[in-house]
C-alpha cells in the first residue's frame, strides 16, 4: 500500500459522505464539484452511487496537485470512468470556469488552505454563483465544507488509531496537531501512516501529507458564507448515510472532537 492507499482507508469514508451529501441538498442533485478533490475518492463514489441507481450523476474535481491528479486520472480509469468525471488541475482560487453544479464538497478541512478572509469570501460568493447555475438552471445548491473546532482545536499531541486493509494489511494512522497559534488561527498538522502484514512492518510514511492551514471557526465561517449571499447555514455534526438528527441548533450540543460539516444553501 502506498501513502494515497492508506489515506483512502483510514481517511476517507466515501460511502457515508455521499448519501449525507444527497441528504442534506434534499433535492435529486446531479453534479458534483469537489474543490481541493486529492484522488477524487468523493467524486468516483458519486457517480458509483449514481449507476448503482440507474442514474447518470457526474462530478468534478479540482486540485493544484499535479501528482495527486494523475493519480486520480488513474483510478478513474481503474474503475472505468469516462466522461462521468472531469479532472482540472488548479488553484480553486484561480480557477475561472462558471460551470453549474448542485453540490460542492470541500473535506478533510482543506478550506483551511485559504489563509485569509477576503480571499474565503471571493471563493464562496464564486461557489455560490455555480450552484445558481446548477440543476439545469434552477438553483438551490449546496456548499459543504467540515472543520475541527472545540476547546481541543489548538493543543498540539497525536492521535493514532489501526484501520484493517483489504487483505492481510494492518494500517497504523496517526494524526499529529504539530503546531497551534490560537492568536493567528494557523496550524500545522501532519498524517503519518506505518503499514503491517502479520505484525510484520512493510512500509512506513512519515510525514505522509503534512498541512499548513488557516483553522477557520464556525461563526467565522457561517458569517463568511452569509457574506458571500448564501441564503442561510446549517451545521452538522453527523456525516453519515442518515441526517435524522438534524443539523445542530445550539452549541451546547457538540460532542467532544468539534467535527463538523458548515452547509451553505444557495436558496432557502
Amino acid at each position: 500500500m502506498d501513502r494515497f492507499e492508506c489515506y483512502e482507508l483510514c481517511v476517507q469514508s466515501p460511502r457515508f459522505v455521499v448519501p449525507f451529501l444527497r441528504a442534506v441538498h434534499g433535492g435529486e442533485p446531479v453534479v458534483l464539484r469537489e474543490d481541493f478533490c486529492g484522488t477524487a475518492a468523493i467524486s468516483r463514489r458519486w457517480v458509483e452511487d449514481g449507476k448503482r441507481a440507474g442514474q447518470k450523476w457526474r462530478a468534478v474535481g479540482v486540485d493544484v496537485d499535479a501528482e495527486v491528479i494523475e493519480r486520480a486520472r488513474a483510478e478513474n480509469e481503474r474503475a472505468g470512468m469516462g466522461e462521468e468525471i472531469r479532472l482540472v488541475r488548479g488553484d480553486v482560487l484561480e480557477v475561472t470556469d462558471s460551470d453549474g453544479c448542485d453540490v460542492m464538497f470541500v473535506g478533510n478541512f482543506s478550506i483551511g488552505y485559504i489563509h485569509q478572509r477576503v480571499a474565503l469570501v471571493r471563493y464562496l460568493r464564486a461557489s455560490r454563483v455555480r450552484l445558481a447555475r446548477g440543476n439545469a438552471g434552477f438553483g438551490g445548491g449546496v456548499f459543504v465544507c467540515d472543520l475541527y473546532d472545540g476547546p481541543g482545536a489548538f493543543k498540539e499531541g497525536s492521535i493514532t488509531r489501526v484501520h484493517p486493509g483489504r487483505s492481510r494489511e494492518m494500517v497504523r494512522y496517526t494524526w499529529e496537531h504539530r503546531e497551534a497559534d490560537a492568536l493567528t488561527g494557523m496550524v500545522v498538522n501532519a498524517i503519518h501512516f506505518q503499514v503491517e502484514v502479520d505484525g510484520e512492518v512493510v512500509a512506513r510514511y512519515p510525514d505522509a501529507f503534512a498541512y499548513e492551514w488557516r483553522l477557520w471557526s464556525i461563526r467565522e465561517m457561517r458569517e463568511a458564507m452569509r457574506e458571500a449571499g448564501f441564503a442561510s447555514t446549517e451545521v452538522y455534526q453527523d456525516v453519515g448515510p442518515s441526517t435524522e438528527e438534524g443539523p445542530l441548533r445550539h452549541g451546547r450540543e457538540m460532542r467532544e472532537g468539534g467535527v463538523v460539516c458548515v452547509v451553505g444553501r444557495e436558496k432557502k
